[in-house]
């Protein structure tokens, strides 16, 4: 039986987003914009997704990054959150995610997104 994943590898995909205010529906929101952002400029649907972590910064308890990924249609996806390292001057109410997916592009062809004030982050990669 042939295997429709040959020829693809695992790869990492890396994104971070900000909101202004630890609200639930803000986190749901800011990462539901993140994700769907990742995907659609890396053409990745949900069948090529092996994982997905999300860390938030220690100021940000309101809700889980992840519930934005469910509501997404990814309930199947192994997510975790984790909470950021909590590092003096670090960026404030920060989500971040590194997403493994199967794809045939190499690390160089893929796009990592940085929106809202995590543009600061990477400025190279918005």
């Amino acid at each position: 039986m042939d295997d429709p994943r040959d020829g693809m590898r695992v790869r990492a995909l890396r994104g971070a987003t900000s909101v202004d205010n630890d609200r639930a529906e803000d986190i749901t929101e800011a990462t539901s914009e993140l994700l769907a952002r990742m995907m659609a400029l890396n053409h990745v649907g949900a069948g090529d997704l092996v994982s997905i972590l999300f860390t938030a910064t220690p100021d940000l308890r309101a809700g889980f990054p992840a519930a934005a990924a469910r509501e997404l249609g990814l309930g199947d996806v192994p997510l975790l959150c984790a909470s950021e390292i909590d590092v003096a001057g670090g960026l404030a109410r920060c989500i971040r995610v590194l997403m493994h997916l199967y794809s045939e592009r190499t690390p160089a062809e893929l796009r990592h997104v940085y929106l809202r004030d995590a543009h600061s982050l990477r400025p190279d990669q918005s």
